[in-house]
């Protein structure tokens, strides 16, 4: 495996090694597929995201380290909702990583996810399911239930954000693998973002907040789509992961 280009390929086969269950004709499919180029976390079934594991499955967008920013922010203010139970959404969900590692973090809250890709939703409600999650499909806010609109406390998005003409130097994993759709942000990569900040509003609650995993170049432009949508902007930052996220929040008086 070293030799075909795996940079941990001691991890990768002891990983290998694991989900072959001692089926050494298993085993040989996987490495194959694994050396094929194929991302190790479709090959296995799951991927390492802040200390869970998360189901994911071919055609599906692979969690990234980075968004464990994103969670760890949307679960600190979901946990300053002490007065009732907290609603929290996870758009574009993709495998619905982000709201599960909230939901683990927050227990007790009320989860809901949504993506276009009913690839990505089936799995997001297996990875939801041990916390009492929903997962739609639908176009961003438009498969929620009419009955949180103004009630949700977070929303946490990990909209596509890289633009169009970049794919193409994506690296062969995800560009090759993953779907285009949960990677292309459009010509200049904050297309969906701005359709997030436009709707975002009339579903969060006073005081609620939106949370958008960016880039760092992008950080600025993000947080100025924000601040026109009318909320209370700010850009956190985890270089050591790599994650920027910035944060909308609406005044506690009104929606």
């Amino acid at each position: 495996m070293r030799a075909a280009g795996c940079v941990f390929a001691e991890e990768e086969a002891r990983l290998l090694l694991e989900a072959a269950d001692d089926d050494a004709t298993r085993l040989e499919a996987l490495v194959q597929r694994r050396v094929g180029g194929e991302p190790l976390e479709y090959v296995v079934g799951w991927a390492e995201f802040g200390g869970l594991r998360i189901s994911v499955a071919p055609g599906v967008f692979v969690p990234r380290r980075r968004s464990v920013l994103l969670a760890r922010e949307a679960a600190t203010l979901a946990g300053t909702t002490t007065d009732r139970t907290a609603v929290v959404v996870d758009l574009c969900c993709g495998s619905g990583a982000v709201g599960a590692l909230v939901a683990h973090a927050v227990p007790g809250i009320e989860l809901y996810a949504a993506d276009i890709d009913p690839a990505a939703v089936e799995v997001a409600s297996v990875n939801i399911a041990p916390y009492a999650g929903h997962a739609f499909v639908g176009d961003l806010f438009d498969p929620l239930p009419a009955s949180i609109k103004g009630r949700v406390d977070v929303v946490a998005a990990n909209a596509p954000y890289v633009p169009s003409e970049a794919i193409a130097l994506m690296p062969p994993e995800a560009r090759d693998y993953e779907p285009l759709i949960a990677l292309d942000g459009g010509e200049d990569g904050l297309a969906i973002q701005r359709r997030v900040a436009e709707a975002a509003v009339p579903w969060l609650a006073p005081g609620g907040a939106l949370l958008i995993e960016t880039s760092k170049q992008q950080a600025s432009t993000t947080a100025a789509l924000l601040k026109e949508a009318g909320l209370r902007t700010r850009i956190v930052r985890d270089p050591e992961i790599g994650g920027t996220v910035v944060i909308g929040q609406t005044m506690k008086g009104a929606p």
